[in-house]
């Protein structure tokens, strides 16, 4: 291939999306066809699974044990973590990745790369919080990453309209109040998306869209 096809190509190529799956979607029948829909995208593409289940049980120890939440932090990290090593027995190309360079490695093999947030996020300067969730790890991701999208997919169903404001997200407990300070740092383009986005999802994604309700800083 002559370097004028490779820059072609690279030109035409789906820009990195970082896609945060929501841990309430665990055990739910969205789930498998929200990760068929992702396997249809044919850039590079990140995982960031969700806390769900698997955090809510750190609070309900976090209570009983009386933990402090810089424990209780490093916890639900690994809770994210557990969720992803089960979507890896649901979908083959799920590879886990805890570094930028192991994250890059996975994307150069053309899998997907299923992100372990421990290692990156505990030496990071984040607040130890409840307050920072998922969502918000995953735009501090596509910031360190450089992506130019990113994705949250959630149970919850907004409906297929077009635009959302970032505040009224957070007014809805949609996403955690520290999201826009991240999410706008990040310079990504960003969409949310629920149940109504699921029937289209696939079609976007292989023509290299992104499905979901572009969210609007102003």
């Amino acid at each position: 291939m002559s370097r004028a096809a490779i820059d072609s190509a690279r030109r035409k190529a789906p820009p990195l999306l970082v896609a945060k799956l929501g841990g309430s979607l665990a055990g739910s029948h969205e789930l498998t066809a929200w990760l068929a829909a992702l396997d249809r995208f044919g850039g590079p593409l990140i995982l960031v699974p969700g806390g769900g289940a698997f955090a809510d049980t750190v609070r309900a120890m976090q209570a009983k044990m009386r933990c402090d939440d810089a424990a209780a932090h490093h916890m639900a990290l690994l809770a994210m973590q557990q969720y992803g090593v089960a979507l890896a027995s649901l979908w083959p190309r799920l590879r886990g990745a805890a570094t930028p360079a192991t994250i890059r490695h996975a994307l150069r093999l053309n899998e997907v790369a299923c992100w372990a947030p421990a290692p990156m996020v505990l030496d990071a300067d984040l607040p130890k919080s409840w307050e920072v969730t998922s969502d918000t790890l995953s735009a501090w991701l596509a910031t360190q990453l450089g992506a130019k999208k990113l994705l949250l997919i959630k149970s919850a169903d907004m409906g297929t309209k077009l635009h959302v404001g970032v505040a009224e997200l957070v007014m809805a407990g949609m996403v955690d109040p520290f999201f826009p300070q991240y999410a706008a740092k990040s310079g990504a383009e960003i969409f949310i998306a629920g149940p109504g986005w699921l029937a289209s999802a696939a079609s976007l994604l292989a023509q290299g869209h992104v499905p979901g309700t572009r969210v609007r800083f102003t």
